[in-house]
């Protein structure tokens, strides 16, 4: 399969609307199957006045866009398929206005078609447990940042006292990447997402900051860098890698969307999540989310 997938290759496979229902009728349901009220098979065909399909022996409904990102939208779903192929072929992701701009909607319409479309990201791409627990397997770096200001404490435009979100970041090198928005920098916030989403015994590599102090409690093989003392690569002990995804991150956020809010902030995560661990297929970006909607 090609590495690139042109706008003309997307609109001769998704001409209009109707080829898109099509679509999710095939993966999700397909179009020949036993009907889920009678239990009679049949070849189900497309209702005129309805986004739908039909049971040719007793008339009962599908609707295929029912449990996904796409479900009780007016916005045209060949709009909500580009906006899929917009997601997969940027580098730094895609601000509401550029949907806008690129799709003809609203504001508010391009706002939450980003939202649903970052959650359905991180639905398909899912968590893997990271590190292996053997000597030859690579290290799972951990650490944290802040995002949402230019110092720890900033103030919104009403004056109210605006905390930074903590981001905790895990990565296999050579792997994927797990990060997880936490309330504090204490330990008992920062330990539990690491022994839950790394595998036992396993190298991990961190700074020396004192929440990672209880790792060797867990069973992990911890070494650290003492950054503090300008200590940032100790033979293969170095946090570099999950750094350079932090700096993508920060630079996607800070260019395309200036800010980000706390509350949607995970959301995001995962769209970068879903970039980077398939940053070595990227022909797979878009073909994922055309085959990975939630089975009925």
């Amino acid at each position: 399969m090609a590495k690139t997938f042109d706008i003309q290759k997307f609109f001769a496979r998704f001409p209009d609307d109707d080829t898109c229902l099509d679509h999710l009728m095939k993966v999700r349901y397909g179009i020949e199957r036993d009907c889920p009220k009678w239990k009679k098979h049949g070849k189900f065909s497309r209702l005129k006045k309805l986004p739908a399909y039909s049971c040719p022996s007793c008339g009962h409904h599908i609707h295929p866009m029912a449990g996904t990102p796409f479900h009780r939208s007016r916005t045209p779903l060949q709009k909500w398929f580009y906006a899929m192929y917009l997601f997969t072929t940027t580098r730094n992701g895609l601000a509401a206005k550029e949907i806008q701009r690129q799709l003809g909607v609203t504001y508010k319409t391009a706002w939450r078609m980003g939202h649903e479309l970052r959650k359905y990201m991180g639905y398909v791409d899912g968590d893997e447990f990271l590190g292996g627990g053997g000597m030859g397997d690579p290290f799972v770096e951990v650490d944290k940042t802040f995002l949402g200001g230019k110092t720890h404490f900033g103030r919104n435009r009403r004056g109210k006292t605006v905390k930074k979100a903590i981001v905790l970041g895990m990565i296999e090198r050579g792997g994927d990447v797990i990060t997880r928005v936490v309330k504090s920098r204490r330990s008992s916030h920062v330990v539990p997402p690491i022994v839950e989403w790394v595998r036992p015994q396993s190298k991990i590599a961190s700074d020396d900051a004192l929440a990672f102090d209880e790792l060797y409690k867990h069973g992990f093989s911890h070494r650290t860098v003492k950054h503090m003392h300008k200590e940032y690569v100790r033979g293969s002990v170095h946090t570099n890698t999950i750094e350079s995804f932090w700096a993508a991150l920060k630079r996607s956020i800070s260019g395309t969307h200036i800010w980000v809010s706390k509350k949607h902030l995970q959301k995001y995560l995962w769209e970068h999540e879903y970039r980077h661990n398939l940053r070595k297929r990227p022909e797979l970006m878009f073909e994922l989310l055309l085959q990975s909607f939630p089975k009925p």
